[in-house]
């Protein structure tokens, strides 16, 4: 089971003496208290739908597209959202390359749970000829660096570039209006996916001794942690999922304190994706205006 919770690490036992001792004084290897997230830095790239996440050590990348498919036949009015993952051994020595590893599949299913289950995403919104064609949204997800936590960092990835995704505008016409013409940038605005809410994905560590807990846990405390523990919350309070892992049990008292440590932390993490989020998109209109100049402009200039 504990290679399913953390990739395998070579420590020595004063390693984990020492870190499972100073856990008991509240205290971590990293200067953190038990509660304590580690700092959390969001970045975005050129192009709408990617973004960067660090959160301490871990560095994730995440990269949205969307292309036009046939609908599920139960859902003929429903685009569909999928999650991909890619774990590269540069990342982590434990990590292989090739088929997705165990880690790999469960890292993109908590996440995909979060999203779906809470219906963030306006699916509707993405169907453009009922039961013919709806947009298909891709999330890639790349783990460059395992510092430990990769589902917090990872889920973050996923939503700052769904939030700065924007996919073509599509219209039908034609004699019997089932003519699709989906226009490129330059002629159309794209349209921004519909967010209701933003499900934020926060974990804690659980340890034998004392029901001892941390919030973000590292790949150290990863590595002889017993149990694990994922609340994903929105900042209305909502709980869209919980993925436990490990076999330890955890009193009841403890996973209702994670849930309100997991409440605020969500409410701290949402103000930082939209404030980075405005930033960018501030920065995208500044670049779109130098790049297009308006026609007053060149009139003015002439």
């Amino acid at each position: 089971m504990e290679q399913r919770l953390a990739n395998s690490w070579n420590m020595t036992l004063n390693e984990k003496n020492f870190i499972e001792t100073a856990l008991l004084s509240d205290l971590r290897i990293d200067g953190r208290r038990p509660f304590d997230y580690r700092r959390l830095t969001i970045k975005f790239g050129r192009e709408d739908g990617s973004s960067e996440v660090q959160l301490g050590q871990t560095h994730v990348m995440g990269f949205v597209t969307a292309q036009l498919v046939q609908p599920y036949k139960d859902r003929p009015n429903e685009g569909s959202l999928a999650i991909f993952t890619e774990f590269s051994p540069m990342a982590d020595p434990s990590f292989e390359t090739g088929r997705p590893g165990e880690s790999a599949v469960e890292l993109g299913r908590i996440i995909d749970r979060g999203l779906r289950e809470s219906r963030a995403i306006d699916t509707e919104s993405l169907c453009v000829l009922a039961g013919k064609l709806v947009w298909s949204i891709r999330i890639d997800l790349h783990i460059l660096d395992n510092g430990g936590n990769l589902v917090d960092a990872a889920n973050v990835a996923a939503l700052a570039a769904l939030l700065t995704f924007k996919r073509p505008e599509c219209s039908l016409g034609g004699e019997d209006g089932q003519e699709l013409t989906v226009h490129p940038p330059e002629v159309r605005e794209p349209l921004p996916l519909i967010v209701h809410h933003l499900p934020i994905a926060v974990t804690f560590a659980f340890f034998t001794a004392d029901n001892i807990v941390v919030i973000d846990p590292t790949h150290a405390e990863e590595t002889i942690m017993k149990g694990r523990m994922t609340a994903t919350i929105n900042t209305n309070g909502d709980i869209c999922a919980i993925q436990k892992g490990g076999g330890v049990g955890v009193m009841h008292s403890v996973v209702m304190q994670c849930l309100r440590v997991a409440s605020v932390k969500a409410a701290d993490i949402t103000t930082k994706i939209k404030e980075a989020v405005e930033s960018y998109n501030t920065e995208r209109a500044y670049r779109k205006v130098k790049r297009h100049p308006s026609a007053a402009g060149h009139q003015t200039e002439r």
